[in-house]
Formats: structure tokens, sequence, C-alpha cells
């Protein structure tokens, strides 16, 4: 299209070739299609917007909880309740108090898969356009239109949003624009967007660590008096934006103790461990240990809250460290820092989140296997800057890749439930090839002997299962063999992000001394790493050699590029993207 003389059509075009396929991954089945009483997720989002309509906001929480009683925050409530009003304007009979249960119509269908279209398009498509102009500043506009591509036609998300039916991309949008408001130094409506998000599931909590030490970290870097002035005003703006997501539950208009409904319904511990199989260390380790039969809930939850703070702490700690160090070896020479400025330590912050969302993902109590969404998406955002890069073959590019597949194929058992196997072969297909990435190709490195092996098991599971069925003293052999696979990957993939946490933290923290070689020399993204240019950078502003613009800048700089081997990825051709 850059070609042709038609760029100025390159987004809307890609915006609406992802919306065209995820209507047509629309049209297949969903959770719970044709199996009552209590069908699937899809019926529980239709039987939200239901009750929300025909019942004062005190009940919403505590209506009918043997029939997919609400236990999501109150933002998916008022989202029920919009969706709800606008479809009972349709047609009422979708949404009839308790005589609706189970409806399966064709008009209420397509207004269903409508509504997770429109907020994915109307919140998670702005907020991955924003990051490609806030995270790739550095680089040209054609190759932010294909770190957009990426992240865009991630199997994993349309797979469950629009295949089994969730707004997933509701949360994650509203973490993006999080991260795309931290980046450009816009502090406290990234705080607001994140309070959003966590209004909205509660498995944004996953990222609550990794941002929350981002911004203590900002504050350390700030100083005494400004950061002590940014601390108060995160604070207020936080606190606010609770009080405003609760105030239905909250005096006046509520008693006080109405405020136990939702909270009560949102953190489950009396589910117990874990339901379904998850590919994560709890049901890995069950197949041997049986955690369940001889450890309390009690002395899970703990355990789980434990090895889950052990988990995100290497995240934590490098953020808020990395802060306290910048700002004492910066004093000296940069001077008074603004409070709207973007930090140097930003290019932590997506490691961060990978770490702390990876740890909840593999340690944390009730975790679903659609939760490998969360991490999913630092990692995507990551290996997108990677996969744009032409000729360049690194380790995130690989790392995301095998994160990436092996997630969706760590969802099999529940796409395969839906009858979504079509959709799941397809997606992974797709995505694959629009990233030029060959899973068989011939390896180089140990990670990618790694990947071909991981590969080579989960297609010989795959026809073991379509050719062999399970003996009935082990009915649940192949989903319990799909976990040996998928865990130790993704357990993989937590080491790897706190790996290079501590590689970017050590290039961002060791800079206290002035370096004499640097002065003067231009900032190339095509030629160095990503993370040392921003440490390069960080110096030279140091040393009074370049403006604060040009750090805020080169802050937002190419998030996943950086040297290594070469590879094709994206067929475009031999035009240069950077």
């Amino acid at each position: 299209m850059h070609k042709q003389g038609l760029k100025q059509f390159i987004v809307l075009s890609s915006v609406l070739a992802a919306v065209w396929v995820k209507w047509a991954v629309g049209l297949g089945s969903y959770s719970g299609q044709d199996t009552p009483p209590m069908f699937g997720d899809y019926e529980a989002q239709r039987h939200w917007m239901e009750l929300t309509i025909h019942l004062p906001i005190r009940r919403w929480y505590t209506y009918d909880l043997q029939y997919w009683g609400l236990d999501y925050p109150p933002l998916t409530a008022y989202v029920s309740w919009l969706c709800g009003i606008i479809g009972s304007w349709i047609d009422a009979s979708w949404f009839a108090l308790d005589s609706s249960r189970g409806i399966e119509t064709s008009g209420s269908k397509i207004y269903m898969r409508a509504t997770v279209l429109a907020f994915d398009t109307l919140v998670y498509v702005p907020a991955l356009i924003m990051f490609a102009r806030a995270w790739q500043g550095t680089r040209s506009i054609r190759t932010q239109e294909l770190v957009l591509l990426v992240p865009l036609f991630q199997p994993a998300l349309i797979l469950i949003d629009s295949g089994h039916f969730q707004y997933n991309s509701v949360m994650l949008g509203l973490t993006l624009f999080a991260m795309n408001f931290f980046a450009t130094g816009q502090d406290l409506l990234g705080a607001f967007c994140f309070v959003l998000s966590l209004g909205f599931k509660q498995m944004a909590l996953y990222y609550a660590p990794a941002i929350g030490s981002y911004l203590l970290g900002k504050c350390l870097h700030l100083g005494p008096k400004e950061g002590s002035r940014l601390f108060v005003r995160l604070a207020l703006v936080t606190t606010a934006s609770f009080i405003l997501l609760f105030l239905p539950f909250l005096p006046p208009f509520a008693p006080l103790s109405a405020i136990r409904d939702p909270i009560t319904r949102i953190f489950p511990f009396a589910r117990g461990l874990f339901e379904d199989k998850v590919a994560n260390f709890w049901c890995a380790s069950d197949v041997l240990v049986k955690w369940r039969r001889w450890a309390s809930r009690d002395m899970l939850v703990r355990m789980s809250a434990g090895l889950t703070a052990l988990g995100f702490l290497p995240a934590a700690v490098g953020l808020i460290s990395a802060g306290w160090k910048l700002r004492k070896s910066a004093q000296a020479t940069v001077g008074k820092e603004k409070e709207d400025a973007a930090t140097p330590m930003l290019p932590l912050l997506p490691y961060a989140l990978l770490t702390s969302s990876m740890s909840f993902f593999l340690f944390s109590f009730q975790v679903h296997e659609k939760t490998i969404l969360l991490p999913l998406m630092p990692m995507t955002l990551i290996l997108a800057g990677a996969a744009s890069a032409p000729g360049v073959h690194t380790g995130a590019f690989d790392m995301g890749m095998l994160a990436n597949n092996v997630a969706v194929f760590s969802m099999w058992p529940l796409l395969q439930r839906d009858g979504l196997g079509l959709q799941y072969i397809a997606l992974i297909v797709l995505w694959n090839r629009l990233l030029g990435y060959n899973p068989f190709r011939k390896p180089q490195t140990v990670l990618q002997y790694l990947s071909l092996a991981v590969y080579c098991a989960c297609v010989v599971l795959h026809l073991l299962e379509l050719t062999i069925p399970p003996p009935s003293r082990l009915p649940d052999i192949y989903p319990v063999l799909n976990v040996l696979i998928s865990t130790p990957v993704f357990v993989l993939a937590w080491l790897w992000s706190i790996k290079r946490g501590i590689e970017v933290g050590w290039a961002l923290g060791g800079i206290g001394a002035s370096s004499p070689k640097h002065v003067g020399k231009k900032v190339s993204l095509s030629d160095q790493s990503a993370d040392a240019v921003t440490a390069t950078a960080i110096k030279d502003n140091m040393d009074g050699n370049i403006s604060p613009n040009l750090r805020a800048r080169v802050t937002r700089r190419s998030l996943g590029f950086t040297d290594g081997k070469r590879h094709t990825p994206f067929r475009t051709g031999s035009v240069e993207t950077s």
C-alpha cells in the first residue's frame, strides 16, 4: 500500500481486516452453546445484562447466585446494563428476567457478538494504535503500522473474546491505555485508566505490582519535593476513581455493609485452588503431589500468595531500585525533573508487567486457562517491536512466538469443548504466516531447538488425541499432557522476563559516571540495542549533550528491537521498515 500511494488507508484497512476476521470467528459456536442447564460464559454475560436492567443495583450481586451470579467488578456490571438497555430496545425478549435464560435465537446471538466487537474496536484498537505511536516513536510510520498488526491479529485474544465469548479486550485495552499514558508522562491519566481496568475485571490485579512499583519508582526518581507531590496526586486520583466505581454500594446511596456483596463475589476463595486443567504450577505439580488431599484451603491460599509474591518480587524491586538509583546519580547534573516527563526506567515496565502477570498465572489461586491472556499482552507488545525489525532475529522474537503459540495450544481443551477447532487452526496459521514465522524451520540457537521440540510435542499430542481415544481409567490424559507441555514454556517465559528486567535495569542503573566516548555521538536505533540506546541517551543527557525532549523521545524507544541474527518477518519485500 505504501508503494501504491495508499499509505493513508493502512491503519483503517488493518482495523477493518481485523474486524472481519473477528466477525468470521464469531460465526462459529461459543461457550455453552446447546448445553443446558447452565450453558456457558456466553449465557453468563447475557444473564448479567438481563439482571442489571431489571433489578435495583443493591441486588445485582445477590440475585440467584446459583445461576451465573455476577462476580465481576462494577464496571462490568455497568457495561452489562448499557448493553442490556440497548438490546431491549431492539428486542425485549432477549433479556426478559428469568424467562430468557438459555435463549439462542439468531438475532440475540448477532447482537451479543456485535457488543464484543464494538467494545473491542472502541477500546482495545485505539489503545493499540496509541501504543504504536507512543512506544515506537523513534521509528518510521511504516514500522509503527507493522507493529500494530502483531497484537491486532493475536490469535489467543480473538479465539477467547470472539469465539469462546468474553470481553477481555476491554480490560486489556484499559491497561494498555495506562501504559501509553505512562510513556507520555501523563501518570494521573494512566492511574485512572488502570483503576478502570481493575474495575472491569479483577484479573487486572495481575499487573498491579508492576504498575504500582513503576509509579513509586518515578516518585523516588523525582526527589522529595516533586516525588511527594506526585505521590499525593496519584493517591487522590486512585482513591477517587475506586470510590466512583463503587459509589452505588457506599453511603449515602447504600449502607456501608453493602460493599461486602461485590467484594465477596469478586474474590472467590471458596471455590478452591483450581477447577479445570490449567497450564500453571499447581495443576502441573498436582499430577504427583495432589495438593488438595493433604493441604487445607487456607494453607493453599497462603502458599499461593507467598509464591506469587516471590514471583513478582524481582520486577517490583527492579523498578523501585531503578527509580532510586537514577535519582541519586542524576541529582548533581540534571536538576529538577518534571512530573509530566517520561522516566528513564520506562523500558523496564513491559518486562515487569510480564513478570508480574506470569507470576500470578503460574502461582496464584483459582486461575483459569483464559487468564494466560494477561501475560500474553506485554509479551506480544515486546514481540511486536522485535518482529517489525527487518532482518533482525532476536531472543524476544523467538520467545514471543513460542509463548503465544503455546498459549493458544494450552487453551485447546477449552476451545475443543466450544467447537472452535477450525478457528484454532486457521488463526494460528494466519498469524504465524503474517509474521513470517516457520515453527519448524532449521534451528540455530538453543531457544530455537527448544521451540522445535515443543512444537513437535504439540503436534504429536494432537495426532494422538485425534486417533486414539483416552483410556477409561484416564479420561483426562490429554488435557494433563497439554498442561505438562505448556507449563514449562510459561515458566521459561517468566524466567526470561526476569532476566531481561535485570539486564535492562543494569543498563539504566549503572550510569553514575560520565562517559566521554558518547559525547556528540548520534543516537541511532538501527545499529544499537534499544536498551543500550536508552542508557546512552541518559548518559549524554547527564553530561549536558542532549535535551530533555530527546531523552523523553528515546525513552519511547522501539520496544523489543534489539541486535541479533537475521530472519524474514512480514511478507513485505525488500523495503526498509525502520
